[in-house]
Order: C-alpha cells, then sequence, then structure tokens
C-alpha cells in the first residue's frame, strides 16, 4: 500500500474529526479522497503538522489527528519531545513512514534505513506508540481514537504518490471554514 490508499481507507474514520495535514502531496491526496472543513490542508510549512496539532489539542477539547510524514518528522525532531513533555489525550499523530520524501521527488529518507521513528518517539519519552503495517493503520487509528490517550502511530508503507490535482483553494478559505469546524 502507499499513502494515498491508506488515505482512502481511513477517511470515512477522518470525517468529523478535526485533521491537520502534512504539506504538499498528502494534502492534495486526502483533499481529492474526501475534501472536509475539518481537514486543515499545510500548504507551506514542512515539519510543522504535528506541532500546530499538538497545539490544537491543547487549546480545545475534541479530537485532533495529524496525518504527518516520515520526511516532514525527520525535519522537526524536537517535535517528538515536545509532544512527549506535553501531553494531550486528545491527539493523535499518525506518520505515515513511506521511507522517502514523497512531496519532493521519492529521495530516500532515513527511516527507510536504519532510523525508526517509532523507537525515537519512545526515547523522546512518548508513553503509547505504536507501529504497524499499511493494511493494519485503519484499525490503529480507531482503536486510537477510542482510548482517549495521546498516541504516536508510525503506519509503515511503500513509497508513491497518487496522481491528485493541486489544492486551488484559497489558504484563507482553508483556514477560515477549519477554525469554523474548531469552534462548532
Amino acid at each position: 500500500m502507499i499513502r494515498s490508499e491508506i488515505l482512502k481507507e481511513i477517511a470515512p474514520i477522518l470525517r468529523d474529526q478535526l485533521v491537520v495535514c502534512n504539506i504538499g502531496i498528502p494534502s492534495q491526496e486526502l483533499h481529492a479522497i474526501d475534501d472536509q472543513p475539518s481537514n486543515f490542508y499545510m500548504l507551506g510549512t514542512m515539519g510543522l503538522a504535528s506541532s500546530i496539532g499538538l497545539g490544537l489539542a491543547l487549546s480545545q477539547p475534541k479530537p485532533v489527528i495529524v496525518i504527518d510524514g516520515d520526511g516532514s518528522v525527520l525535519t522537526n525532531l524536537g517535535t517528538l519531545p515536545t509532544i512527549a513533555n506535553n501531553v494531550a489525550d486528545n491527539y493523535i499523530l499518525l506518520i505515515v513512514d513511506n521511507g522517502s520524501y514523497g512531496s519532493t521527488g521519492d529521495q530516500p529518507t532515513y527511516a527507510g534505513q536504519k532510523t525508526s521513528l517509532a523507537k525515537m518517539a519512545e526515547a523522546a519519552g512518548c508513553d503509547r506508540v505504536i507501529e504497524c503495517q499499511a493494511e493494519d493503520t485503519g484499525r490503529v487509528v480507531q482503536e486510537a481514537l477510542e482510548a482517549r490517550k495521546m498516541t504516536i502511530i508510525v503506519a509503515k508503507c511503500q513509497s508513491g504518490n497518487a496522481k491528485m490535482p493541486p489544492i486551488t483553494m484559497d489558504p484563507v478559505v482553508i483556514r477560515d471554514r477549519f477554525m469554523k469546524a474548531v469552534q462548532a
């Protein structure tokens, strides 16, 4: 499975949840698969989806699911100890680990080699870290929502991008409709 297939599988679970999605192609894929006002599509801040999602989770009670990538998390490793030391039981970080920088041409990341993001999250102090295979992602995300405990999920999948159109929605519109979903 590639990332877009994971997103298709979990889209029904994500509906009506607050979702912060990693920049570039992951946001394009989620937008094309199941656009929702409660989805915040990152358009230009690599590495910050996990941090933005954590801030959102800490500031309000609704569940927040962040869809991030291994390459993006590797560019902001400070996010893992920040998450561990600021527990928000309404926060789920789903790292789709395809071992590549998918939005910039599928260059390999170290997560596709010797580096384990699950072990890094555990070493940072995150208490509930689950590594799974792509085909188990939907079940694991649903269980994390039901557990109501901060959860870091590392879903291992194959590298590759689905051909999706760019998001043509103005960033201000994305922000405004997301803010209304947060306040609803």
